[in-house]
């Protein structure tokens, strides 16, 4: 009896704890990398980032993919999961908003120069599921581009794989988030005036699916700290 009490305990001693998985923006990718450090340092919890476009993220989670936490880039999409009751609505809060940028590794990233001919391939992310995408949609029809632009588009599932068309040179220039090019010295940026898009305000919510439900809870307290609200200033967030 005392052997089958003590395989018990060294069972649940070498158990590993469930790790946090957050299902999250790809704007976040840069941010997110080195505050999931700091959680874990403070907390002593694994945590494991999936990012992508936040709609695809959203099907996912609705579809019951067990993440603890999906932060997205828009409400729209949080409001999906609490409605399809993957997530509990009363846990959501705005954590940050989001601004576009043109970015061109080589050429000029200006208005003007989307108008020209030679960039043959402007990269975005896809408007029907990347809030940045709708987002860059709605400025090019505000600026009265988007039919001249059109044809030249490529679509990229997110908003990070869009700036890597550009990186690479499959693109001529992208529709990029600040937070993944703030920090860059190479290349050339524009900051859209945020007027010419409806605001991305970026959102988070607890799942119910999730395997660590505490650790979920702590980490979006941590994302409110003033220090964790410093950095994502610091990294391209209002």
């Amino acid at each position: 009896m005392r052997w089958l009490v003590l395989l018990v305990l060294i069972a649940g001693c070498t158990k590993e704890k469930a790790p946090l998985r957050v299902a999250a923006a790809a704007d976040l990718t840069d941010v997110l990398d080195e505050l999931g450090r700091r959680f874990e340092a403070e907390t002593k919890t694994k945590v494991v980032f999936a990012f992508g476009s936040s709609g695809l993220l959203a099907k996912q989670v609705t579809e019951g993919a067990p993440f603890d936490v999906f932060a997205s880039a828009n409400r729209g999409y949080v409001e999906e999961v609490v409605q399809a009751g993957a997530c509990d609505g009363a846990t959501a809060k705005p954590y940050a908003r989001g601004r576009i940028v043109l970015w061109s590794r080589d050429g000029t990233a200006t208005l003007a120069a989307l108008s020209d001919e030679a960039n043959k391939r402007i990269a975005i992310a896809n408007p029907e599921h990347a809030p940045y995408g709708r987002a860059a949609k709605e400025a090019l029809e505000k600026s009265g581009l988007w039919d001249a632009v059109q044809p030249r588009l490529v679509f990229a599932e997110n908003v990070r794989q869009a700036l890597q068309l550009a990186e690479t040179g499959n693109a001529e220039i992208a529709f990029g988030s600040w937070s993944n090019v703030i920090h860059r010295d190479a290349g050339s940026v524009l900051l859209l005036d945020a007027s010419l898009h409806a605001p991305i305000e970026q959102t988070l919510v607890q799942c119910k699916r999730g395997e660590n439900p505490n650790a979920a809870k702590k980490f979006i307290e941590f994302l409110m700290k003033p220090e964790s609200r410093a950095l994502l200033q610091n990294s391209g967030f209002e």
